[in-house]
């Protein structure tokens, strides 16, 4: 079964000879090499491209061990693409595993220490030549434990077009999921977008997929990658973000939660980069804490969301499924997928309780941020009841502005707004259409 990817396709479609090198990034697994390969090749090819304009490696494929040598892998395509009247689609699939080679010519003596890393070529280097190159149209894919895909994008700075892959959305699933609505939701919950997850129908070797695949991949890669003298500590941090999803935390809360799971106590500093491991590796994702009223961020306290939610339950052993930080996460996970800059949103209020003037903070789920616009969302199961939406609307109605509110609802409930133009919706049609850019029209 092959799972239609096609917003992805057309982004990749847009960029087409646009002069930089298309680098494919995400969470390992998530479907990136089959994207390019396979999706985007059959695209080109019906728009017009014939087999023979393709040029195709993948350094972590036996026949192509050759090519991680990047002055090897230069002089491969540069021969495949000497007919400079034709032009030619590169595609190098897991780049990182090309390694760095030295450069024999210059006389390592007349170089300053601080500069030795320029006595080799890397695959830095063979990308910004051939991307120059005007008959070559170049995309690589690349996350591992050498080179986690995020670096890729910051060496190449303005010279290369970023297409972020994730797991499957909603959408995407609930078109290869056989399912209702409401049964496809209560799946993706549980077992997330993984691809492979999806398409395997043994819920016992679903469960098995992913927890192996946070182990013995992405925590073995950040091992690896970092040189970690172990993953205890990794590990420990690990449950600790997946127990709190949604929940306001910072390094010094997160140290003594993973100090009291592994029996000793660790560093600020040794949490703090530990957590910014895991979100290079895209296995979690922060949201900083916006003040509304008084329009600056908060430095010390922010919310963690997972990447993926089947990911994030199987870390925890598929235990502690609170429904209301599950759909949270889920409706974080579509704002980012869908290009949103999202923030979480505080509102400070002074008010008068048990006869004394106290200042509170009130929370928004998301501030939604749409070029000078803003979108209000707040995650909530129900208002079933007045004392419930009062409760629930209770920030939205103090923000003391008159940007669009939204009240999410579990459930497939349509669009509709009350009368003081609160508009609520169910989780089901948010996920499935973007409700954001309807509102803001």
């Amino acid at each position: 079964m092959v799972i239609d990817r096609s917003e992805y396709i057309e982004q990749l479609f847009a960029k087409r000879w646009n002069g930089k090198v298309k680098i494919v990034t995400g969470i390992r697994r998530s479907g990136k090499s089959f994207l390019l390969s396979t999706l985007f090749k059959n695209r080109l090819i019906e728009d017009g491209a014939g087999k023979e304009d393709f040029v195709e490696l993948a350094l972590d494929r036996k026949s192509d061990v050759k090519y991680r040598n990047p002055n090897l892998l230069y002089d491969y395509i540069i021969e495949r693409t000497q007919n400079l009247e034709k032009k030619f689609y590169v595609f190098i699939d897991e780049i990182q595993l090309s390694y760095k080679v030295k450069n024999e010519d210059v006389d390592e003596s007349l170089v300053p220490e601080e500069d030795r890393d320029m006595l080799y070529t890397t695959f830095y280097d063979i990308l910004n030549d051939l991307m120059m190159r005007p008959n070559i149209d170049l995309y690589v894919t690349g996350s591992n434990s050498k080179m986690l895909s995020k670096d890729i994008v910051t060496n190449f700075r303005d010279r290369g077009s970023e297409i972020k892959v994730y797991p499957l959305s909603f959408a995407e699933y609930l078109s290869v999921a056989g399912l209702e609505k409401a049964d496809a939701l209560e799946e993706y919950m549980m077992y997330g977008g993984m691809p492979l997850a999806v398409l395997e129908p043994d819920e016992k070797e679903k469960r098995k997929y992913l927890q192996g695949l946070f182990s013995n991949v992405y925590i073995k890669d950040i091992v690896e990658r970092y040189k970690l003298k172990d993953d205890s500590m990794l590990g420990a941090l690990a449950d600790a973000l997946s127990s709190s999803v949604g929940s306001l935390t910072n390094p010094n809360k997160l140290a003594n939660t993973a100090g009291s799971l592994m029996g000793k106590q660790p560093s600020y500093n040794t949490v703090k980069n530990y957590l910014d491991y895991m979100e290079d590796a895209f296995l979690f994702q922060s949201a900083k804490r916006w003040d509304v009223k008084g329009r600056k961020y908060f430095d010390t306290i922010q919310k963690y969301y997972a990447m993926d939610l089947g990911l994030r339950n199987a870390r925890l052993n598929f235990r502690q499924q609170e429904r209301s930080h599950l759909m949270e996460n889920m409706i974080y996970n579509d704002l980012i997928r869908r290009g949103y800059s999202v923030d979480v949103g505080i509102v400070e209020l002074t008010r008068v309780i048990e006869g004394k003037r106290r200042m509170s903070q009130y929370e928004i789920d998301f501030v939604v941020n749409v070029g000078n616009d803003k979108v209000y969302i707040q995650s909530a199961l129900n208002v079933d009841t007045h004392e419930k939406k009062v409760q629930e609307t209770f920030s939205l109605r103090n923000t003391g502005d008159f940007f669009r509110k939204i009240v999410v609802l579990d459930g497939n409930s349509k669009l509709w707004s009350d009368d003081d133009g609160v508009m609520y919706v169910g989780v089901i049609p948010f996920l499935l259409k973007d409700i954001v850019a309807e509102i803001i029209r």
